[in-house]
């Protein structure tokens, strides 16, 4: 008889999944209706099964691992299948206010799941169902009501807002001391295979010739060669505003003073020309406009 793995554990994975997105135990109580010590014991227990850590302590804040992270950018998107297939046995009423959205998982995980709290608190009667994937939106063979699309923003077919300026910039953690002097030389360089091209730019601009003495590391999002960053792996290339949080808390600093920015080439949130928008897509859309103005 062919041997089955066995699944995880599901309430310590879906403890897990709310702790690593919000990076917090407090917040995933609240969001999983249970109390903080109940989520802490629950993450304890996959963390047993699974016999890797998941998160650590650095300097009081809760951060995840390199297998943490890897392991919820894998979960994140089983996750909202599952609330896709529970949304969809719902009424008829309650379904035209659900609201399906694709985005990147680093954009997603990094800037846009931070203030869909809030989203949700100023709009309790839309839900936002959300899905990660890094491939090109195609609105024609996807159920999705719109979705965020890194690129040049000349797309036919949809329309389409600019969000977050694309500013690249090397990171490094505070604990890592990184000489500007050096160019970079004998460091470890951390790439994701979704922008393998950052780098370059970066490097090409900044006037420093590329493999010189430089070690290199890659990873399949900047999700992880950030995470990788955060815990003293080398120098990731990033983007500002999706490590602003790290850089104001001095958990990553930013080493060159030069910044790259890609001009149109950045995040757009799109939705196609043949359909009306509904009235939540609409409200979504507003919201969004309004955070990126702010």
């Amino acid at each position: 008889m062919e041997r089955r793995e066995s699944l995880p554990p599901l309430n310590p994975t879906r403890a897990f999944e709310a702790t690593g997105r919000l990076l917090s135990i407090s917040k995933a109580a609240q969001e999983l209706a249970v109390t903080p010590a109940a989520v802490s014991r629950q993450v304890r227990t996959l963390e047993l099964y699974l016999g890797v850590d998941l998160f650590e302590r650095v300097k009081g804040r809760l951060e995840l691992t390199a297998a943490g992270a890897s392991y919820l950018a894998e979960l994140m998107p089983l996750f909202a299948s599952l609330r896709n297939a529970t949304a969809s046995l719902r009424t008829t009423t309650r379904r035209a206010s659900v609201l399906k959205i694709r985005s990147p998982a680093t954009f997603a995980v990094r800037w846009l799941i931070p203030r869909l709290a809030n989203f949700h608190r100023l709009h309790d009667n839309i839900e936002v169902q959300l899905t990660t994937s890094s491939a090109p939106l195609n609105f024609s063979r996807e159920d999705l009501d719109a979705g965020i699309q890194l690129g040049d923003g000349n797309w036919s077919g949809v329309h389409v807002q600019r969000l977050i300026p694309n500013i690249l910039i090397p990171v490094a953690a505070s604990t890592r001391p990184v000489k500007p002097r050096s160019k970079l030389q004998g460091e470890t360089l951390l790439h994701s295979l979704a922008r393998p091209e950052d780098w370059t730019l970066w490097l090409k601009e900044a006037g420093m010739l590329p493999n010189t003495g430089r070690r290199e590391m890659r990873y399949e999002t900047s999700l992880l060669a950030y995470q990788a960053a955060i815990e003293g792996h080398g120098i990731a290339i990033a983007q500002e505003a999706l490590v602003r949080s790290e850089l104001n808390s001095g958990a990553l600093v930013a080493p060159f003073p030069f910044k790259l920015d890609r001009g149109t080439h950045t995040y757009y949130f799109t939705w196609p020309e043949n359909h009306k928008p509904s009235e939540s897509l609409k409200v979504f859309r507003d919201w969004l406009v309004a955070l990126v103005i702010e």
